[in-house]
């Protein structure tokens, strides 16, 4: 009776010690497969910065007027109906990327006024970021004329690219600085190159300092709507409208979707990159914010396409 009980004892601790193994060994496979499911599939920090999509507005600034269209196409385009158009498919963009407070800026007028108050509204907007869309030109020395269409015009096939611009007197130079980097990146991750000729000699007085020769960012100082703007604010030439090549492929909607791509990018990591209790402050902020997704500005009817104020 005793050496059976014994023996039963002896079962049973051993099927206790395997069972006790078994789930030992379970355990520490689990552990090793969720380290390796963790590694394959990293989470989030918590304490990373999130981008407030909602909240962060982005004022998109056509640049010039319809009174005042800026520079002149080599097919005879005024630069203000490149401008709208690409502001505008940008515009839709950031919204559809749930940032629902971006605004259009269209202001009418002659150059100097539209400057103004371009300035004024952006400064009373509680905005986070201004862009202003361009697309470029050439000193007239440089432009010969050819015919296009029956009509006499003029071009320049010798420069091409996009070209970004700050103002070291912004208050909010070093975001500016961050953002126009992001967007530069940006451009040229989907294969676009920025223009290395505004720092040659032979540009004069349109010569400008290259603060990043990687992502192709200019100082422009001179320049009121990025000089005056309490907020951080970039310029984007997006090309040379000039160029006759680079011309037809601005006009196309694959260059538009891949320039509105790059934007929209940058903004994602600019947004992510701001601490929430500063964002806005620098921004006067006594007016009603305006009107998700409409334009701002005593000119805020989209009007048909012709090129805007001279900045220069």
């Amino acid at each position: 009776m005793i050496s059976t009980m014994r023996s039963g004892q002896v079962r049973r601790g051993e099927l206790l010690a395997l069972a006790v193994f078994s789930l030992l060994t379970w355990q520490s496979a689990w552990h090793a497969a969720w380290g390796e499911e963790a590694r394959a599939f990293p989470r989030r920090s918590t304490s990373a910065t999130a981008c407030e999509r909602a909240s962060f507005r982005v004022i998109v600034d056509v640049g010039h007027t319809a009174e005042v269209p800026g520079a002149m196409s080599a097919r005879g385009v005024p630069e203000y109906a490149f401008n709208l158009r690409l502001a505008k498919l940008i515009e839709r963009k950031l919204i559809d990327a749930g940032f629902a407070k971006t605004v259009l800026l269209i202001t009418g007028g002659l150059a100097r006024r539209g400057l103004v108050e371009r300035v004024t509204h952006a400064n009373h907007a509680s905005a986070d970021l201004l862009l202003s869309i361009h697309h470029d030109s050439v000193p007239n020395q440089f432009l010969q004329r050819w015919e296009y269409e029956g009509k006499q015009n003029r071009y320049c096939d010798a420069f091409k690219g996009h070209s970004i611009f700050i103002s070291n007197n912004n208050v909010a130079r070093d975001a500016s600085l961050r953002f126009a980097r992001l967007l530069g990146k940006g451009l040229q991750a989907r294969g676009l190159q920025y223009t290395p000729h505004y720092t040659e000699a032979f540009m004069g007085r349109r010569r400008r300092e290259l603060l990043d020769a990687e992502a192709g960012v200019y100082r422009y100082d001179q320049l009121v709507v990025l000089r005056t703007t309490r907020i951080p604010a970039v310029l984007l030439e997006a090309g040379s409208i000039v160029n006759r090549a680079e011309e037809s492929l601005l006009a196309a909607p694959e260059r538009q979707l891949l320039i509105s791509a790059a934007v929209t990018e940058a903004v994602e990591k600019f947004c992510a990159s701001q601490s929430p209790p500063n964002r806005g402050t620098l921004a006067l902020r006594p007016r009603a914010a305006p009107t998700a997704g409409q334009p701002i500005g005593p000119a805020a009817q989209i009007r048909q396409a012709t090129p805007a104020v001279d900045r220069r």
